[in-house]
């Protein structure tokens, strides 16, 4: 099931929450900030600083802290030209947080728009990334039941997902 709700996404009561990570983990802004603040900063810093850093297009998870069971941290494309595997590697994290949240039995999961703020994804091209990548996954994975959140609170970005999920 998949579902678009205008919101925060630290608001969601879903079990995991995906970041719209950097590659270094670090904390950020926006969506990234928010995460941060409401698990805990210092303490999900130091769970990044253990893992490393990931690679755009992939996804690690950590505690959820304060904010939830889990945090999956997945690293979206920059935009550049649509020309530099911009779509494979938003469609890549996408799927990566989703199997991870398989391998940890996770029902519920709360997506933010992937690459569609800061790293200048156009907004339509987003929504269908996201939106074909979630549904592939669940017809490839017709035995787990997982509840797929977009937590959007613009509405301009709101109402763009609405209309996108009636076409895909």
């Amino acid at each position: 099931m998949i579902e678009i709700r205008k919101t925060g996404i630290t608001a969601t009561e879903a079990q995991a929450v995906v970041n719209a990570a950097n590659s270094r983990l670090l904390q950020g802004g926006g969506v990234c900030g928010a995460i941060f603040r409401a698990a805990g900063a210092a303490r999900l810093q130091k769970a990044c600083d253990d893992i490393g850093g990931c690679e755009t297009g992939n996804a690690v998870i950590t505690p959820g802290f304060a904010l939830c069971p889990y945090i999956i941290h997945a690293v979206g494309p920059i935009y550049e030209d649509g020309n530099h595997d911009e779509e494979t590697l938003l469609y890549s994290c996408y799927i990566s947080s989703l199997d991870l949240a398989l391998e940890h039995s996770i029902s519920s999961i709360a997506f933010p728009l992937i690459s569609a703020g800061i790293y200048g994804y156009p907004l339509k091209k987003a929504w269908k990334t996201a939106l074909r990548a979630c549904k592939d996954w669940c017809r490839k994975h017709p035995d787990h039941e997982i509840r797929i959140i977009f937590t959007i609170p613009e509405q301009d970005k709101y109402e763009t997902g609405k209309e996108i999920m009636k076409q895909v």
